[in-house]
């Protein structure tokens, strides 16, 4: 069949990226070649990834029972100032599962955790999990409604909570009720609220032995509820199975990461998130290596922390690079024993840059969702690519202006974009690839597509843009809904926001599409925060590299200043308010910019008349 030609969401020309956009041969047996040494590590993973299947009994209890019998002794865990070797964690675990499996918790039933990253956390996690029993790992940040709603879809009759995690927990009373009442477990240094558990003193004499219910887990069964961030909507409660995360373990950990038993991987994101829980914590049992936890993300002691617990890798987002490279430039900036990070988000922009300034050798990129059924890691280390995956996938062509992927009109089936071309990712559902999906089957379903490339088959909407790089690898592009489309083209809101970081004075750039009067599409607008000391923009000055970065309908006609950005707590920006916002005054507190053909200016009623009027001249 005939390829559909590239939908062209990419505002870059390929001489202006940072890095190729495509890979050829050259570069690809280059690369290959590069990773000759680790064979040793690569085949048992590749094995393992290969043979294992969804009905085998297996799950990450027994994994991690299985990497205690072999390294009892070893260190698994470190948090702060304490370390616990695979046999301390192991039994702690243990003790745990005895008492939920003493309250009545059974193989299936959910257990809520709400605490902040410590090592009770990932303790408690194991504990129930080992149990065959469900964690969900509710966002502490969440309140009120968000958090009723988060416990309502997932029913968790039991819940750990942090004792620093009482003010969530209270603002359940302010008329925010999740349907039923959980029994909470409450756990820290504070006084246990009154009506609650105290989870220290159930846990004290307990059993240590391991349970006989571990052992009987089949993969294919669920392991933990993870909640999608929430940027447009209510949280959504996405099923990990224990099958995924030893996937995870295998692909992300083994083959991306390629640990070693005496390597400290450390993870500085929330355990609630999968890039900690599955993919740091995976990487870190699949090799038996330590974890080393910190309580939150700090840009300005990261490195300070990773040379305390003398960490040989650390696990990212793409904005904590970021956040990093926005930091001073030190003298030591390389001085640390890290050479392998892991993560998702790093974009070509930066990713040299960041590379070479702190001195690292291996960077996993990886892609991967939630609810996602397949995952990409970038094992052969190439700049710029988020990776190859074995399993079946397709990048089709996609219609920005209806947000649906393009169905031929004569047979009713889509069609791949050629290479170098921009489409929707799609990953095939089968045996060896199931949809766990979400706690709601409805939702599940609304990711489904049905009789794509023949009858009957089923493929998951990633809802993601990703660029066919060639040899089995993509690049990410934008999220579904952020790409807009202005003068007839396509507007990747990923690149016009690394052309925005690229120019001086600004620090971080978010950009969003929102609606001029009598105008077709949407413009491209940016709200941005200006680097330390910088107090405004020079207008004409930023118009001009702008011109030289991005074609000109890329370029934003209006700007939004702003002290700091809102992210969730895994460092996504919300756009939602801001597209609603717009560029309206009375909505918006901030300064407002609008683009002339003098430069950007800041925006004042007489323009904004003129733009309802539709008089304006923008640039």
């Amino acid at each position: 069949m005939p390829s559909t030609p590239p939908v062209n969401t990419t505002t870059l020309a390929p001489d202006r990226a940072a890095t190729p956009a495509t890979i050829g041969l050259g570069r690809w047996l280059s690369a290959a070649l590069r990773t000759a040494p680790d064979l040793p590590i690569l085949v048992p993973g590749i094995l393992k990834l290969a043979l294992t299947r969804p009905h085998h009994t297996g799950s990450i209890g027994l994994t991690f029972e299985r990497r205690t019998a072999r390294q009892p002794q070893a260190a698994a865990l470190r948090f702060e100032d304490r370390s616990w070797t695979y046999a301390e964690l192991n039994a702690w675990a243990n003790r745990v599962a005895h008492r939920l499996k003493e309250a009545g918790v059974k193989p299936g039933d959910a257990v809520g955790l709400l605490m902040e990253n410590r090592a009770e956390l990932l303790a408690y996690t194991l504990g129930i999990v080992k149990l065959g029993a469900i964690t969900t790992l509710l966002n502490h940040n969440l309140r009120g409604e968000s958090l009723a709603h988060s416990l309502r879809i997932t029913g968790p009759r039991i819940v750990i909570a942090g004792v620093e995690c009482e003010a969530a927990v209270r603002s359940l009373d302010e008329g925010h009720s999740p349907g039923y009442t959980p029994t909470w477990w409450w756990d820290g240094d504070g006084p246990v609220p009154e009506g609650g558990l105290d989870m220290r003193a159930l846990l004290h004499g307990a059993p240590e032995a391991n349970l006989p219910e571990t052992g009987q887990i089949l993969l294919k069964q669920p392991c933990f509820h993870i909640f999608t961030s929430g940027t447009t909507g209510m949280p959504k409660a996405s099923v990990m199975s224990h099958y995924r995360w030893h996937r995870c373990m295998y692909g992300l950990g083994v083959l991306g990461l390629r640990l070693r038993a005496d390597d400290v991987l450390y993870c500085a994101l929330p355990l609630y998130h999968n890039n900690a829980l599955t993919v740091s914590w995976g990487a870190a049992v699949g090799s038996g290596a330590c974890l080393a936890l910190a309580r939150k993300f700090s840009a300005s002691g990261f490195w300070t922390d990773v040379r305390r617990h003398r960490a040989t890798a650390f696990t990212y987002i793409g904005e904590l690079c970021r956040y990093l490279l926005n930091q001073p430039p030190k003298p030591d900036d390389a001085q640390h024993g890290v050479r392998a990070i892991i993560g998702n988000g790093l974009r070509p922009d930066i990713w040299e840059a960041f590379q070479q300034r702190f001195a690292i050798q291996h960077i996993a990129e990886f892609y991967a969702a939630s609810e996602c059924n397949l995952a990409f890691v970038n094992a052969l280390n190439m700049s710029g690519s988020a990776g190859m995956c074995p399993l079946s996938f397709a990048i089709v062509g996609f219609d920005v202006g209806t947000e649906q992927p393009m169905r031929d009109p004569g047979d009713g089936l889509m069609r791949k974009v050629d290479k170098g071309g921009v489409g929707l990712l799609i990953t095939e559902i089968t045996d060896r690839a199931p949809l766990d999906g979400y706690t709601d089957a409805k939702a599940t379903e609304a990711k489904v597509f049905r009789n794509v490339f023949k009858a009957g088959d089923a493929w998951f909407n990633t809802g993601d843009l990703v660029r066919d790089q060639g040899f089995g690898h993509i690049q990410f592009i934008d999220r579904v809904g952020d790409t807009f489309r202005w003068k007839g083209e396509n507007v990747a809101t990923t690149e016009v926001e690394a052309a925005l970081c690229q120019q001086a004075g600004i620090q971080e750039a978010v950009v969003y599409g929102v609606q001029v009067p009598g105008a077709d599409g949407r413009a491209g607008m940016a709200a941005i925060q200006l680097a330390e000391g910088v107090n405004t923009i020079d207008g004409p000055a930023l118009m001009t590299g702008l011109r030289e970065a991005l074609p000109r309908y890329a370029i934003p006609l209006f700007l939004r200043l702003r002290d700091a950005h809102e992210v969730t707590a895994t460092f996504k920006h919300r756009k939602v308010e801001l597209k609603r916002e717009g560029f309206d005054p009375a909505q918006v507190s901030e300064a407002l910019w609008v683009l002339t053909p003098e430069g950007y200016t800041p925006l004042t009623p007489s323009h904004l008349q003129a733009i309802r009027a539709g008089q304006f001249r923008f640039e």
